[in-house]
Parts: structure tokens; C-alpha cells; sequence
């Protein structure tokens, strides 16, 4: 059981989403994914300003979503920022299935050398999604770095993580996924952006990893898709073949 993945690392206008959704929609028609996996606040940039560019949850852009989902028949996952009713804001990555089905996890770890836990609201629970036969992680950014946060259970076979890394920090980024990869025996899709924003550079650098941390497809510094496939059957074997996970320590996670 194979299912096609495919990554779409876009430069992205900054704080203008209608511009950025009607731009993106031709790479998500020419995907040929069953799931599409989008960067962090793909409608926005990265703005820590949320009031300016926040929308409700049931907003335009989940709209868009559910529209291309049911449109090109795949599924799409990826953050924006959002409004809630008690005047905080999330930074809220959707997993939006074809049937119209919704899944969300609100990025639990905020960057906070960037002023994001002042602007958000952080998420206290972790958020698994079952699609297609395989069971999806959800992760936004900055929580790569905290891997007791990111640890297989035996509870998914991919981490899908979506970001708005910078250049500055690339060497972290493609390090601290190829290790998640290979520490939790699961395959990883990452979604990161190019360009620049009023506060950053961004330098790309998306791919999708097998579970023994090697490369399946890899992008540049250049907007483009990338697609791999992610085998249930062989991450399966591998997981049984090599048992690592058994040998995990127990802990338990306080949330604050």
C-alpha cells in the first residue's frame, strides 16, 4: 500500500492570501498526489502581527482548501493563522481530506526568540491523522526541534511538517528531520518556503525522507513540487525487521 506525496515549496507574498491561494491552485491541479503537503501560514508568511492577518476557522482559506480537495482529489495539509472566539489566535495546520473531512493541530511549541508565543496561543495536545491506510503526525516548524514532543508510540508511520525555516538556520533544519526520520522509524515530508519576508530569508530546502533517514526527493532553493511515495507495507517491515521502537524509554509529557 503505497500512497504519492507530494510537497509544494512556494515564495510567498507576504500578507496578501487571496493573491497566494490564487497562485497556488495551478501547482495544486498539476500535483498528481493523494496528499499535497503545504509551508507554515502557506496564505500569509510568517507575520507575527495575527490581528492583520488572522481569519476564523471556518474562514477563506479552510474554504479554498475544501474546495481543492474536493476539486483535484487530494488531500491537503498546511498552517495558517486564525482567529478564535476568546481573541487569541492559533497557528492552526489543517488536514483536509476529499470528502470534505477536516483534522487540525495547533503548533504546540511557538518560536519564542521570535516573538510568536506573544502573538499566538500554543496547542497542549498532539493530533494524528489516519489517511489512505497510514497514520499521519502532524508538526509545525519549531517543534522539530523538541524531539520527546515528535516521538513515535507506535502511534504513526509519517510526520508531516510544515515551516517557515530560515536560511540562517538550514543546516539545523535538515538535520534535525533526517534525525526524527531515523529515530522514529517513519517516513517525514517537509514543507519549507523560499524568499524573503520583512523579517527573513528562506532557502527552501523541502524533502521527503524514508524511515531509515534517506532521501526520496529533495527541492532547492527554487519553487517547485517535489513527490515520493511512502510505503506502508515497507515501513511495516522495517519496523519489524529492526525493532528499535521497542527499546524506547517510557516518559510522560506535562503539558503546561
Amino acid at each position: 500500500m503505497s500512497l504519492r506525496i507530494a510537497v509544494l515549496q512556494p515564495d510567498i507574498a507576504w500578507a496578501a492570501p487571496e493573491r497566494n491561494l490564487a497562485r497556488f491552485e495551478s501547482h495544486v491541479a498539476a500535483c498528481s498526489a493523494d496528499l499535497l503537503l503545504l509551508p507554515e501560514m502557506f496564505a500569509t508568511g510568517f507575520c507575527l502581527d495575527p490581528a492583520r492577518i488572522a481569519g476564523p476557522d471556518d474562514g477563506a482559506v479552510l474554504a479554498t482548501l475544501r474546495r481543492w480537495a474536493a476539486d483535484y482529489g487530494c488531500a491537503l495539509a498546511g498552517s495558517v493563522a486564525v482567529s478564535m472566539p476568546d481573541a487569541t489566535f492559533r497557528n492552526r495546520m489543517y488536514f483536509v481530506e476529499p470528502s470534505g473531512r477536516v483534522s487540525y493541530y495547533d503548533k504546540h511549541h511557538l518560536f519564542t526568540p521570535g516573538g510568536e508565543a506573544a502573538a499566538f496561543r500554543a496547542g497542549d495536545c498532539r493530533t494524528v491523522v489516519s489517511y489512505g491506510g497510514m497514520r499521519f503526525l502532524l508538526a509545525v516548524c519549531y517543534d522539530l526541534r523538541f524531539p520527546v514532543w515528535l516521538r513515535c508510540r507506535d502511534d504513526y508511520d509519517a510526520i508531516l511538517c510544515c515551516a517557515s525555516w530560515p536560511a540562517s538556520r538550514r543546516d539545523a533544519w535538515c538535520t534535525l528531520l533526517r534525525a526524527r526520520a531515523i529515530e522514529n522509524q517513519c517516513y517525514v515530508a517537509a514543507a519549507n518556503r523560499i524568499g524573503r519576508d520583512p523579517a527573513a530569508h528562506y532557502a527552501g530546502d523541502s524533502v521527503l525522507l524514508d524511515f531509515r533517514g534517506r532521501t526520496l526527493a529533495e527541492a532547492g532553493a527554487e519553487e517547485c513540487l517535489i513527490r515520493a511515495g511512502f510505503d506502508l507495507l515497507a515501513v511495516s517491515a522495517f519496523r519489524g525487521e529492526f525493532p528499535a521502537w521497542r527499546d524506547a524509554d517510557d516518559f510522560e509529557m506535562r503539558i503546561p
